[in-house]
């Protein structure tokens, strides 16, 4: 296949979770000939979801690709999970394509999670067009769904066709357009007179399209405003043109499932997504020239390219998924990391098929496809030819929003799942596995409880550690509130040299975590074991009387005491200072202390209110918070213990579009009534 940059289209097939990408995907493989027969999410058999924790779980987790030809072009398709928690792998496939398909249902509703979607490729200059599935269904509603969009996105969205629909179901379509109607048959879309009823309807939807292009357009414009009208030629134009600069969103209907609609997609996205020679704002600096450069698709420049996954195949080992940008990228050839600053010398390329990799001998500029075993080379690297030191921006990948503390179900095997976690970031930058000082637990973060579960099972199936998730320890502190002497005696006999220490402490409250002080006078404990005394004193922090959560803000006066010429020792004297520490500390108003995060969320204006509700019901106080166009960034200070699953329930609130961040502030008293149940609970 010798395809150059304008023949290649690549495309991101988007949407939330459920709504029918991968079918589509499916689909759209049958029409190219790809496979004889579609498969099924429900079956496992699609060629997308190949995994088995996809097969098991029916639905998209990793971002996954494929190809095809059509009409000329070579379409790349990357199939992108919808669910939140799998946000990472959409960062990915989008960095790699020009263009994006979004799949929404037809349920008269902007589906959650379409909004963020949208929003998020018309910040990137993504093109998009929405494809509304699912119009084989009874009681499907496309004109109750476009409305729901046209009131979100007023002004952007371009229907270029009109569902003909027969007993509540789509059975054909007009291409307002070319004011051509097709039927759906067994043998493809089959052309038939536009029928009666529908005139109209397409007459206003094709003045209004005009008007869309012409509003693109300059030339377009004055030609609109003396003739009234646009050609058909002109009018595909001035679309493709708003398509490209993200004022234009084509919208389209069909079903996936029954392969309705899905051939007049593929003519469209040859029509209007922009081919891989078409991207004009590919930036990357120029080391060398210390300067930023626009990376042309050029198949004879100097190679560029950029690795957009990383995954490893039980048969091919590392594979990186890799976009090239200029140049071409042949077997044999040595390349230059700018990232890591060392060569690779490539071995084998291939292009995907699902899991199935095709040997090839070479990638041209603008073409997607991945190479093996490559050392130095992880996601996000830009590789380059050697002599030549360009970089591309990094993949943007969300933080951790979720904790959940982790522990290996057979003994012994915590280094190997620690080990096992760690290899696995290298696929999946959106996690973290930590080992946690204040409690001492293994803690996995993520972008939620899916996200956790299915890394379990990843490292159940690779490495054989089966992991059990629970919610992670709440670091609580003690300290105390008031001054309390107490005396520690240590004295035993058992025959021989026996042992005793007898200290005096005086405990009170301070601001650092520890502090010992020293009052003796006359002797009464010998200089020797005053050091033995602050250091039972110190070993005790660890574990208070309330709940044995470490203690800290405690200063520590030894005042008094008393020895043995024979029996003291340093031991008896660390023991005596234990016995005094208990005593003390009890008596000192001793009170249990959490911690509290500094917590941002960024929401739209209409979630506000039940965000800042939600944040008060948590125990939150809002400090601050300022508005940015549509974006309002609220501050608070909540208790670390109220926002254990916060980014799921804050994905509840607003529909998926809030963000938010978190950072230790400090200790505060824990309320008496919460620090009973507290204490009680351990």
């Amino acid at each position: 296949m010798n395809f150059t940059a304008k023949e290649i289209k690549n495309v991101a097939v988007i949407g939330h979770s459920g709504e029918g990408k991968t079918t589509l995907c499916e689909a759209m493989l049958f029409n190219g000939g790809v496979i004889d027969r579609m498969g099924k999410t429900e079956d496992g058999t699609t060629v997308m979801d190949y995994d088995e924790l996809e097969k098991a779980k029916k639905l998209s987790i990793y971002t996954s690709v494929s190809y095809l030809l059509w009409k000329g072009y070579k379409i790349n398709l990357l199939d992108l999970p919808g669910f939140y928690d799998f946000e990472g792998e959409r960062h990915e496939g989008l960095a790699a394509c020009a263009g994006a398909i979004l799949v929404i249902g037809a349920n008269g509703v902007l589906p959650i999670g379409a909004e963020s979607v949208v929003e998020y490729c018309l910040r990137l200059g993504k093109p998009l067009i929405i494809f509304i599935n699912g119009m084989d269904k009874a009681n499907a509603d496309y004109t109750g769904t476009l409305h729901a969009l046209n009131e979100k996105y007023a002004g952007k969205l371009a229907p270029i066709q009109l569902p003909v629909m027969a007993e509540g179901k789509m059975t054909g379509y007009v291409n307002v357009i070319q004011e051509r109607c097709y039927k759906f048959s067994t043998q493809g879309p089959q052309e038939v007179p536009v029928p009666k009823n529908l005139v109209d309807a397409m007459n206003e939807m094709q003045a209004s399209l005009m008007e869309t292009a012409a509003e693109n357009d300059e030339i377009l414009l004055d030609k609109y405003f003396n003739d009234g009208k646009l050609s058909k030629e002109d009018a595909v134009h001035g679309i493709r043109k708003g398509i490209a600069t993200g004022n234009v969103i084509p919208v389209m209907a069909g079903s996936a499932l029954q392969n309705r609609g899905v051939i007049n997609l593929l003519d469209e996205i040859i029509r209007y997504m922009p081919a891989a020679n078409e991207r004009k704002n590919t930036l990357a600096t120029d080391l060398l020239a210390d300067d930023v450069v626009n990376v042309v698709r050029d198949p004879d420049g100097a190679f560029a390219a950029q690795v957009f996954k990383t995954v490893y195949d039980p048969y091919s080992g590392k594979l990186n998924y890799i976009k090239v940008f200029r140049g071409t990228l042949k077997s044999g050839m040595t390349v230059y990391n700018s990232n890591t600053d060392t060569e690779e010398r490539i071995g084998q390329i291939f292009m995907l098929r699902g899991k199935k990799c095709e040997l090839v001998t070479e990638l041209v500029a603008g073409d997607i496809g991945a190479i093996n075993k490559l050392s130095a080379t992880d996601t996000g690297n830009t590789l380059c030819a050697v002599g030549t030191n360009l970089r591309f921006d990094p993949i943007h990948f969300p933080k951790p929003s979720l904790s959940l503390a982790v522990n290996a179900v057979n003994k012994g095997e915590e280094d190997k799942m620690f080990s096992g976690f760690n290899k696995m970031t290298e696929e999946d930058y959106t996690f973290s596995i930590e080992k946690r000082a204040e409690t001492g637990e293994l803690v996995l973060s993520g972008q939620g409880e899916v996200h956790l579960e299915v890394l379990a099972k990843k490292l159940k199936a690779r490495y054989g550690i089966e992991v059990k998730l629970t919610e992670p320890r709440i670091p609580y502190r003690e300290t105390i509130r008031a001054v309390a002497s107490a005396e520690g005696k240590h004295k035993k006999q058992s025959g021989g040299h026996g042992q005793y220490g007898h200290c005096k402490v005086r405990f009170e409250p301070c601001e650092e975590e520890f502090v010992f002080g020293d009052e003796v006078v006359g002797g009464a404990v010998p200089k020797q074991y005053i050091p033995a005394v602050e250091k039972g004193l110190k070993e005790c922090m660890s574990r208070g009387v309330l709940a044995d959560y470490p203690v800290t803000g405690v200063k520590a006066v030894l005042y008094d005491g008393s020895y043995h010429d024979v029996d003291s020792s340093e031991m008896a004297f660390k023991a005596a200072a234990a016995l005094a520490f208990k005593e003390g500390i009890k008596n000192a108003k001793p009170v249990l202390l959490e911690p509290v995060v500094k917590l941002k969320v960024a929401v739209k204006g209409e979630y506000l209110g039940g965000v800042m509700g939600d944040i008060s019901k948590r125990r939150g106080r809002i400090s601050d918070s300022h508005t940015e166009g549509e974006i309002t960034t609220v501050i608070a200070e909540v208790p670390l213990s109220e926002i254990a699953k916060y980014s799921t329930d804050l994905r509840g609130l607003t529909r998926g579009q809030g963000k938010f961040t978190s950072e230790f502030l400090r200790y505060e008293e824990v309320p008496p009534q919460l620090a009973e149940k507290i204490i009680t609970k351990n």
